[in-house]
C-alpha cells in the first residue's frame, strides 16, 4: 500500500472542477465511490486469496448455500449473480476443478445443469466468510447507521440504473 497523501486529491479535483468546470459534487461522488471501490476490492481480495478464492467465486459459494437444497441450475447463477453465461460457466469451472461444487444432471430437465456445493465448498465458503466479516469486508471508518444509509444510496442508484424492479 501506498503511504497516505497529506490531502484529500479528490477534495483537491473537486476545487479545481469547480473553478475550472462547474458543479462539482456529482464528479467528487463518482470519483470517491471508484476510489472506494478500489480500497474494498484489495481488501476483499486479500482476505479470500488465502482461502483460493476471488470475490466472483466467493459469490457462488454464497449463493449456492443460500440455496435450499445448496443447488442451483447455472442459468439461475448467471441471473442472481448479474453475470454473463460465460462468466458462470468459468467461475463453476474453477469451483469445480477446486472440488468445492460438481456439476449434476437436473432431475426433470435434460438441457440444465445443476451447480451442487459439496462439504469441501461449504468449509471453504464458512473459512472464506469469516475472513471477510473480520474485516467488515474492507468497509472500514463508517457506523453501522452509515453503513445502512450507504446501501440505501447506492441501492437507488442500482435501481435507477435499472438493476432491479420491485
Amino acid at each position: 500500500m501506498n503511504r497516505p497523501l497529506p490531502f484529500d486529491p479528490i477534495a483537491r479535483a473537486a476545487r479545481l472542477w469547480e473553478d475550472r468546470i462547474g458543479p462539482s459534487d456529482t464528479m467528487a461522488a463518482v470519483t470517491g465511490v471508484m476510489r472506494v471501490q478500489q480500497i474494498v476490492q484489495s481488501a476483499v481480495d486479500g482476505a479470500l486469496k488465502p482461502h483460493g478464492l476471488t470475490f466472483a467465486r466467493y459469490e457462488a459459494l454464497v449463493l449456492l448455500t443460500f440455496a435450499r437444497h445448496g443447488a442451483l441450475p447455472m442459468r439461475v447463477m448467471g441471473e442472481r449473480l448479474q453475470l454473463h453465461p460465460t462468466s458462470v460457466t468459468n467461475i463453476v469451472d474453477r469451483l469445480e476443478s477446486g472440488g468445492l461444487v460438481t456439476r449434476q444432471p437436473h432431475p426433470t430437465d435434460r438441457r440444465t445443469t445443476l451447480v451442487e456445493i459439496t462439504d469441501d465448498g461449504r468449509n471453504r465458503h464458512a473459512v472464506a466468510t469469516t475472513a471477510v466479516t473480520d474485516i467488515d469486508f474492507g468497509l472500514d471508518g463508517l457506523t453501522e447507521r452509515q453503513t445502512q444509509q450507504l446501501t440505501e444510496l447506492l441501492t437507488k442508484v442500482r435501481k435507477a440504473a435499472g438493476d432491479f424492479t420491485e
